[in-house]
Order: C-alpha cells, then structure tokens, then sequence
C-alpha cells in the first residue's frame, strides 16, 4: 500500500505573484504586511506551499500511524472571506494573546481574520513569535 501524500507542500511557486493576485486591495495590502512581518519574525524567506499558502520556516512531523511529511511552521493565505493565518501549535497555550487580539474566529490551527485593522498588530507578532519559536523548539 503506497503513503499518502501531502497535497500541499513547498514549491517555487512566487508569493509575490500569487498575492499580487489577490483582488480586493485592502486585502492584498494586508497581507503584504503579513508577509513582511513573519519573515522578520522567523527570518525565513516566503515560500509558496500548494497553490494558495504562504509558508515560513519547514519541519517535519511523524505520527505513530508512520504517516509522515513535512510543512511549514508558520504562514498564511488570503481567503474569499478571511485571511488565514496558520497558527500550527493551536491555540490553547495562547489563551491570553487570544483574549487581547481582537475581532476573530478560530479552527483548529487556523486564525480567520477579516482585515488586520480588527486586530492589536502587536498581540499579533507576540502569537506568530511564540508560536514560531515553540516550533523550533519542537522540531529544531
């Protein structure tokens, strides 16, 4: 029996293209900002992972099925109704962050935001931070 692949994984695809397609300008604004912000935070560079993710920073996990592969620590992706913003330790550990952010929904490890300006810009970077560095710590 053949492993399952991961549909979303990195590839050489350009973030900027991809973004610059992004049409409502407020939108494409925001996550330019984004953008910005998790490569100073991670200090990695943006990576396109599938069609429709931006991606920062890689690891790889091994769950006890063996199922494994490998996906980013941190990114995000400009949805029909949000911006994505994939938190990947969840967000229990981030309960007082979460209680100062702001005007958002969430799933498992996925921040919905409409615009950034519902949310504290610095509340913001401290989650990307912590969130980034418990990956590294987890994952190296």
């Amino acid at each position: 029996m053949a492993k399952a692949q991961n549909k979303t994984t990195e590839n050489e695809g350009s973030v900027n293209d991809f973004l610059n397609q992004v049409a409502d300008d407020s939108k494409k604004a925001d996550c330019y900002r984004i953008k910005e912000w998790m490569e100073e935070i991670t200090g990695e560079t943006a990576k396109m992972w599938g069609t429709s993710i931006v991606g920062f920073g890689t690891y790889h996990y091994k769950y006890e099925s063996g199922r494994e592969g490998d996906f980013m620590k941190v990114g995000f992706s400009p949805r029909a109704q949000n911006i994505t913003l994939y938190i990947m330790p969840g967000f229990a550990r981030y309960a007082q962050l979460m209680a100062k952010l702001g005007k958002y929904k969430t799933g498992k490890s996925c921040l919905y935001v409409k615009k950034l300006a519902d949310i504290d810009h610095e509340i913001l970077t401290e989650l990307i931070t912590e969130s980034f560095t418990h990956m590294c710590n987890k994952y190296g």
